[in-house]
């Protein structure tokens, strides 16, 4: 009779520890700065006239928006994060891609006031949101680019009532955002909740 072949022991099954808010943030905000860099540049070579490259490109900037929120709220919740402002700006920039669909066949003055709108009220997202984060670090880039992306959209607002109107304003305020997700993603680097 052979001898009893030992009891192997496995080790329980663990759940997957979910990614650190951080570190999700942190590769979320890089490819949105990626994102801005070359959403901006594209822009700014068809920003004299408002074409159908142009009318594209005006939508899929909220939308893509829309889709890094619903990343961002995920992965918040899954850390225990709060996630109330999140879903106000995935409301907000679903809406403005709609307003933007429409507002693309009436000219660059409607663009500038839905485009101007949706910066105001984004940035005030942005600035609450950033305020609620403080402790992960880096979220003084967050709290600047909110105030600025609201005074930003004042001032389409007003460049839309004006004679002088062009999209050449909407790149470099893209691009300026995207420096600031920049700017914050690489001092989430060095925060401890990444450790």
């Amino acid at each position: 009779m052979s001898p009893t072949a030992p009891t192997q022991h496995h080790a329980p099954r663990t759940r997957p520890t979910p990614p650190t808010a951080a570190a999700t943030l942190r590769k979320l905000y890089f490819l949105r700065f990626g994102f801005a860099a070359g959403w901006a540049a594209l822009l700014f070579t068809t920003a004299d006239a408002l074409g159908p490259l142009s009318a594209t490109l005006l939508v899929l900037y909220p939308a893509f928006d829309v889709a890094c929120a619903i990343v961002d709220i995920r992965s918040t919740r899954a850390n225990g994060g709060p996630v109330r402002g999140l879903y106000a700006n995935v409301a907000l920039s679903t809406l403005t891609a709609i307003g933007l669909t429409v507002a693309a066949t009436s000219g660059i003055p409607a663009v500038l006031h839905v485009w101007g709108a949706w910066a105001v009220t984004a940035g005030l997202v942005q600035l609450t949101v950033g305020a609620a984060r403080r402790r992960m670090g880096g979220q003084w880039a967050m709290i600047a680019s909110g105030a600025i992306s609201t005074l930003a959209g004042a001032s389409f607002i007003a460049q839309a009532n004006s004679g002088d109107t062009a999209l050449t304003s909407l790149s470099g305020y893209a691009f300026l955002g995207g420096v600031f997700f920049l700017a914050t993603a690489l001092r989430l680097n060095h925060t401890p909740t990444d450790a």
